[in-house]
């Protein structure tokens, strides 16, 4: 790259990103909200335009999106340090809670605690609501823009899943690429990202696809347990699209079906999970800790761990620059303005299913869910008081 990151960036960017992972409750699209929050909004760190292009961006790859959405944020901030030093950040409290809670499953249930989880959800929904709002009026202006937005949101709505997110994307491409035209960026959003060379780029892209080909093999090869599980988890983390909550039912087809982990222990784990804040892709660290096939504890954890985010990494830095360099053509910007419409769609149709869909039970949820959002837009309040009020509040309702 032609600037060399300080160290004292990089570590801003941890900073910033620890604190994500110890407030930002929900699950992957509350995370875009807080992001959206803390980095466009409030740190200033890149523009909503830009914050847009790296969403479109990590929608269209495989594996945790908010996750490669703050590896992105980190590179644009502190280049490669910065990347690692926003996935760690990021991942390390829910990675270190969930390697802890292995051998605590039968402590997950009660009353309380689902009370404390369905807070959560709640307030989950209305960071979604804000984020969506705010993005609106910003990528869905205009009748084309919104007719995309409305169109894409109809369609998830009628057929939701994660095939149906990239072809909407897709759509959403083409229909900008005919209809709208966008002017180039006097200035890159970000010189130094855009100057990776094309062989780091081509590296990270050539190890993706070896690691995916060689592990399996390799593990059988040597007849290496932990080696084994570090392959499951990668090619889950390299292959599922649709974020968390689709890697969750794979993991339990790879892990539960081969008796490495049974299936109480397997949903507590789950359970677990949603009620932290992070990437529910942190999970793997459960299943590690908890597995029965490799050597467990703490180490097993972290493999796992490692595993499942480091396909994201690679493609982030492989991809990442050439997305750039793209997004500078004309047309290319108006296709990139009509994927950026359809973004909005899909969170649209997010904030219904799976988001309100699974917390919402009865109608005085309804008014929690408004009044979280209430104190977020007109009192301000910080996210993370709102996320934790909320969560104390139905947890004490449900004693």
């Amino acid at each position: 790259m032609d600037e060399t990151p300080t160290p004292s960036r990089a570590w801003e960017v941890f900073r910033a990103f620890l604190v994500q992972g110890l407030t930002a409750f929900g699950g992957p699209v509350a995370h875009i909200g807080y992001f959206r929050r803390e980095f466009v909004e409030r740190r200033g760190w890149l523009a909503e335009p830009a914050f847009a292009d790296l969403l479109a961006l990590a929608q269209f790859l495989p594996g945790p999106a908010s996750s490669q959405l703050g590896m992105a944020i980190g590179l644009r901030r502190a280049g490669y340090a910065g990347l690692l030093a926003a996935w760690v950040g990021f991942t390390l409290p829910a990675g270190a809670a969930m390697i802890g809670l292995a051998y605590l499953t039968p402590y997950l249930q009660g009353g309380w605690g689902e009370g404390v989880l369905h807070g959560l959800k709640l307030a989950a929904a209305a960071v979604v609501a804000q984020a969506l709002v705010a993005m609106a009026r910003t990528l869905a202006v205009g009748p084309i823009r919104a007719g995309m937005a409305i169109g894409a949101a109809l369609g998830l709505f009628l057929q939701p899943g994660p095939v149906a997110q990239i072809l909407a994307l897709i759509a959403g491409g083409l229909f900008g690429l005919a209809l709208l035209r966008e002017p180039a960026p006097v200035e890159p959003d970000d010189p130094a990202t855009q100057a990776i060379p094309p062989a780091v780029s081509a590296a990270a892209l050539t190890v993706f696809i070896l690691l995916l080909g060689v592990l399996p093999f390799l593990a059988a090869w040597l007849d290496a347990p932990l080696l084994g599980l570090a392959s499951v988890f990668y090619r889950a983390g390299a292959l599922v699209f649709g974020g968390g909550h689709v890697v969750l039912p794979v993991l339990q087809q790879e892990v539960v079906r081969r008796g490495w982990l049974d299936q109480q222990s397997f949903l507590a784990g789950y359970g677990a999970v949603q009620a932290l804040p992070g990437p529910l892709f942190s999970f793997a660290g459960f299943v590690g800790a908890a597995q029965q096939v490799a050597p467990g504890g703490w180490r097993s954890g972290v493999v796992s761990l490692v595993a499942i985010f480091l396909p994201s990494l690679l493609l982030v830095v492989g991809v990442l620059p050439f997305w750039d360099r793209l997004k500078t053509r004309p047309g290319a910007r108006g296709a990139l303005a009509g994927v950026n419409a359809v973004v909005v769609g899909i969170l649209a149709a997010a904030l219904w299913n799976p988001v309100l869909m699974t917390s919402i039970q009865r109608p005085s949820d309804w008014l929690l869910a408004i009044g979280a959002y209430v104190f977020l837009v007109v009192a301000k309040l910080p996210p993370w008081l709102v996320v934790l009020g909320s969560a104390a509040i139905v947890g004490l309702l449900r004693r």
